[in-house]
């Protein structure tokens, strides 16, 4: 045996442990690498068309507003003979109304043409829950927060913060109506009226379909309509979801009164992954994006017409 030049021979054997070992880690994290890509890539091929029957899912996360995307997809879905069933997963506050009305209408159109389960994680409230009732069937947790069913306008009257550092503003308009309410004044009188009538109109048509949905007389309805949260436990007492679960349980009940087999995949069609090697690198950055974005950050930069809960300020 010869020495390496300049280790003590009472370290050669333990130099070539440690190389060994460097060299099985090294073999190791590189198939662990290429198990990962292949499984990724197969999952961007899957969804990109490959043959076989599947279930779809469409993911509902954050807040929610309008999307040509999203609505393509769904509407893409009841055209789609591999896709037997859709499981729809939501995890939301909330968001427009009309993010909420578009996906509602969407979801129900495509309920004709085969079945669509939603799945209530953390958090399924007001354009959520808009959402979730277009399904066959809503599984929750026993306690995700559901419900908040309602409708807000929001104004910030800043008016004494802007006197304070002499800042006045002043407009022409074509009627008292035009860009109201301003920032340096309440809501009040006819202004005021004008936007009770906004949201009343919404949340009568939010009620109307909660209510012959779910089943439920509209009394029951508005007794459940002034904005509280609840429980997936408490949803399923007021019949606002009808049982609780997960992906798993959706499945299920799927294949025993849909007919639908449990071993089909369940492959994911929205968010869209991109194609090719750039699609994947976006996508992995985007799943490790939503680990750390909150959907209240994003909530506060709504304006209009919305149907939204968050923590500190519920409605």
């Amino acid at each position: 045996m010869t020495d390496t030049p300049g280790d003590p021979a009472h370290l050669v054997p333990a130099n070539r442990v440690l190389r060994r070992s460097r060299r099985t880690w090294r073999v190791l994290f590189f198939v662990a690498l290429a198990v990962a890509v292949i499984a990724i890539a197969g999952r961007f091929a899957l969804e990109g068309g490959a043959p076989g029957d599947r279930i779809a899912r469409v993911t509902i996360a954050g807040t929610i507003t309008t999307d040509r995307e999203r609505l393509k997809v769904l509407t893409d879905l009841a055209d789609n003979a591999a896709v037997k069933a859709v499981i729809v997963s939501i995890n939301s506050p909330g968001g427009t109304t009309a993010g909420g009305e578009e996906l509602y209408e969407a979801l129900s159109t495509l309920r004709k043409t085969k079945p669509v389960v939603a799945t209530i994680d953390e958090l399924g409230a007001s354009a959520a829950y808009m959402t979730a009732i277009a399904a066959d069937r809503i599984f929750a947790r026993r306690l995700s927060i559901v419900g908040s069913i309602g409708v807000l306008y929001q104004h910030v009257d800043a008016g004494k913060l802007l006197s304070t550092i002499g800042i006045a503003l002043d407009k022409v308009s074509t009627g008292p109506l035009k860009a109201e309410p301003d920032l340096n004044e309440p809501m009040q009188g006819e202004v005021r009226a004008s936007l009770q009538a906004l949201v009343n109109d919404s949340f009568v048509w939010f009620v109307d379909i909660v209510s012959e949905r779910r089943g439920l007389s509209r009394p029951e309805t508005l007794a459940l309509a002034d904005g509280r949260i609840i429980t997936g436990r408490k949803g399923i007492e007021t019949r606002l979801i009808d049982a609780i679960g997960g992906e798993a349980e959706a499945v299920a009940w799927l294949e025993s009164d849909k007919q639908v087999p449990a071993d089909l995949p369940v492959v994911d069609y929205f968010p869209r992954p991109e194609a090719g090697w750039g699609g994947i690198t976006r996508w992995l950055g985007r799943s490790a994006a939503e680990v750390v974005r909150s959907g209240v950050g994003e909530a506060m930069s709504l304006d209009g017409l919305v149907s939204l809960w968050h923590a500190q300020q519920p409605m």
